[in-house]
């Protein structure tokens, strides 16, 4: 679950521009993460609708990929930042993993899954890692 209110400093989520709250990095926090970030896109919703029918989905399953990789290559905390951009909506998680995500090949037969980064690239109009000792931000612009 998230540790301590969202650093909107305890807004209501509903009527933030901006959301950022942070998990201790256990396996349901990826679902927390996805949970607070329905209720971010269901507000953000209200004041603005998305250009097309698909891009909330899209949204939240960048957000669960992301949060996902965080727990499972990363393990430990993560922050999970969301942002209204002027014509979409920009996703940062933050783990404490320094090393880039790499796209590894996927093939149907393996079933392994390794398409989470395919798919962030895929939707994103634009996607970049900053990487610091400690850590790393994968940003990610989606269209909204």
């Amino acid at each position: 679950m998230a540790t301590g209110p969202p650093m909107n400093d305890g807004a209501d989520p509903r009527d933030a521009d901006d959301l950022e709250a942070r998990f201790g990095g256990a396996l349901e926090d990826v679902s927390a993460a996805r949970l607070l970030a329905d209720r971010y896109l269901a507000a953000l919703e209200r004041r603005a609708a998305p250009s097309e029918p698909d891009r909330r989905d899209d949204v939240l399953l960048v957000v669960t990929e992301l949060t996902g990789n965080a727990v499972q290559y990363a393990p430990g905390p993560f922050s999970l930042r969301l942002r209204r951009t002027f014509d979409g909506v920009h996703v940062v998680v933050r783990d404490g993993n320094p090393r880039p995500p790499v796209p590894r090949p996927w093939s149907p037969a393996d079933n392994t899954g390794s398409v989470g980064w395919h798919l962030v690239n895929a939707l994103a109009t634009q996607v970049s890692v900053l990487t610091r000792p400690e850590g790393k931000d994968v940003h990610v612009f989606l269209p909204w």
